[in-house]
């Protein structure tokens, strides 16, 4: 593991497979940075909603799938 500092928070990634491990509340920490991000760049972004107790997941979202060309629609 190889610890990476990013935005004030230590990053560990594993020099195997590449994954990002980090604490619960670094993770907390890097939200609340991209919020300030997306509300200082301005209208067009959107900040990330905060997950409070008794949220219910959003319903799902499966967008019918658009061929790209013929074979895709054959063969997608």
């Amino acid at each position: 593991m190889l610890p990476h500092e990013r935005g004030g928070v230590t990053v560990m990634q594993c020099s195997g497979c590449h994954g990002v491990f980090l604490r619960y509340s670094d993770l907390g920490q890097l939200v609340e940075q991209e919020n300030e991000w997306h509300i200082a760049s301005g209208p067009t972004t959107q900040p990330i909603p905060r997950i409070v107790p008794g949220m219910t997941p959003p319903p799902l979202y499966n967008p019918p799938k658009q061929p790209r060309s013929y074979l895709d629609e054959l063969f997608g």
